[in-house]
């Protein structure tokens, strides 16, 4: 398993910007053993959360044995407190930059197939509301969709006062990310909005996975959101399970995202340990 550190310039956010990529181009192979045919690998763009980068998703789960496992190729870009969105005043268009330029510029340096339904993104908490903001948007890009914990504060979030003991929690820090909080709701920074627009257009949806801990303080709002899809006819696979917003629950439910999209089985061959089948 290759794993990639690249640092190329962002037109989107106009600075260099770090990526990982895992990318299973090294498989070793017992004497015998079929080839993998060649042809460019399925992608997932995964996303972090709040106070996290790019490294996070090697470090805290076992993402790069399993995408090794099923042939994928996984691409990790660092989002900052950003929530993904884009930000003119500071020319931080971010979700320019997941939902468009990262994809384009990925395949232009890894073999990664450029079909739709061969492309993903996936993110937990801060991630997870990125990935459904910026799949849903740039929804002729990804086939499939899926949010671990994901943060849906959009609901709500004209309220907020900067009464509040942590500062990702206030107004100031939200409109610093959103804008115009009123507005904001009625936008395409707003999953919720965009699901009902795409689904008005008669548009073609990325398939959705939605998961969340039962102990986690983002429960009720990804239920809401569910029920939101589900009054749409909106198709969306939802699963609850034992856990926080906690990194053991997001190991087990990366697994079970690759396990539902649609991948390969490939088990064949070592990788470094000397473990293989």
């Amino acid at each position: 398993m290759a794993l990639i550190q690249v640092n190329f310039i962002s037109q989107s956010l106009m600075r260099t910007v770090p990526i990982q990529v895992i990318l299973p181009v090294d498989k070793i192979r017992f004497p015998g053993m079929p080839e993998r045919e060649e042809k460019p690998f399925k992608t997932l763009y995964l996303l972090h959360g709040i106070f996290g980068n790019y490294t996070d998703w090697v470090s805290g789960t076992n993402i790069q044995r399993w995408a090794e496992e099923k042939n994928l190729a996984v691409v990790m870009p660092s989002g900052e407190n950003g929530f993904y969105v884009d930000r003119a005043e500071e020319h931080n268009y971010y979700g320019e930059f997941i939902g468009k330029e990262l994809v384009e510029i990925t395949r232009k340096m890894f073999p990664l197939s450029r079909k739709r339904e061969d492309t993903f993104i996936a993110g937990l908490s801060m991630g997870g509301y990125g990935a459904l903001r910026n799949g849903l948007k740039y929804h002729e890009t990804f086939g499939c969709i899926a949010g671990l914990s994901s943060a849906m504060i959009a609901e709500g979030i004209e309220k907020r006062t900067d009464d509040v003991p942590f500062f990702i929690e206030s107004r100031t820090y939200a409109e610093s990310l959103f804008g115009n909080l009123d507005e904001m709701v009625k936008s395409d920074k707003n999953p919720a909005w965009l699901a009902k627009k795409l689904a008005k257009e008669g548009a073609d949806i990325p398939a959705l996975y939605l998961t969340c801990g039962t102990s986690d303080s983002l429960l009720e709002p990804n239920r809401a959101f569910v029920k939101l899809l589900e009054s749409l006819n909106i198709p969306v696979t939802y699963v609850e399970g034992e856990g926080a917003h906690e990194w053991d629950f997001w190991n087990r439910s990366i697994k079970m995202v690759l396990d539902w999209l649609p991948l390969e089985e490939d088990n064949l061959g070592i990788n470094s340990g000397n473990v293989g089948n």
